[in-house]
């Protein structure tokens, strides 16, 4: 199992409140603790069906276009989706479109395509939270919160 490790700032009063929780809960070290409760977090945002917060990063993946084309793009990744500027036609040149598309990385599937890469970006954290919830993709009210950010994009 892949590792990382985090330096975490913490006041004196943070600090004690932590290590007696650590210690009463039985980890090893507030570390642990810590990543715990980090990881319960995001587990009670997910079933509440409040977005999840996505690391975006530069990358480039394989979409599938209208015309069934399946080729490389760059833009950004964020496990299970990725976005590029561009439409289901195909990616334009960077300043000759305001359009972003949304894909579904594991089926290259396009979601959705809005005129800004934050719209993008809000629905896939929406989506993310749905289909960490149910545990698949078709997860309920998927296809209905797709609607509604085109919905409001316009």
């Amino acid at each position: 199992m892949k590792t990382a490790s985090f330096t975490v700032r913490a006041s004196q009063e943070q600090a004690i409140r932590w290590n007696r929780a650590a210690e009463a809960e039985g980890h090893r070290s507030a570390g642990t603790w810590l990543a715990a409760a980090a990881d319960a977090y995001l587990r009670v945002r997910a079933k509440a069906g409040l977005p999840l917060p996505l690391a975006w990063r530069h990358g480039a993946f394989l979409v599938r276009l209208e015309d069934g084309a399946e080729p490389r793009v760059r833009g950004w990744v964020a496990p299970p989706f990725g976005l590029y500027r561009g439409s289901p036609e195909g990616p334009i040149p960077h300043g000759s479109t305001h359009l972003y598309s949304l894909a579904y990385l594991p089926e290259g599937r396009i979601v959705a395509t809005f005129r800004r890469a934050a719209q993008c970006k809000a629905l896939a954290s929406e989506l993310a939270a749905i289909w960490a919830r149910c545990s698949r993709e078709d997860g309920v009210g998927a296809g209905l919160i797709v609607e509604r950010h085109a919905r409001e994009a316009k």
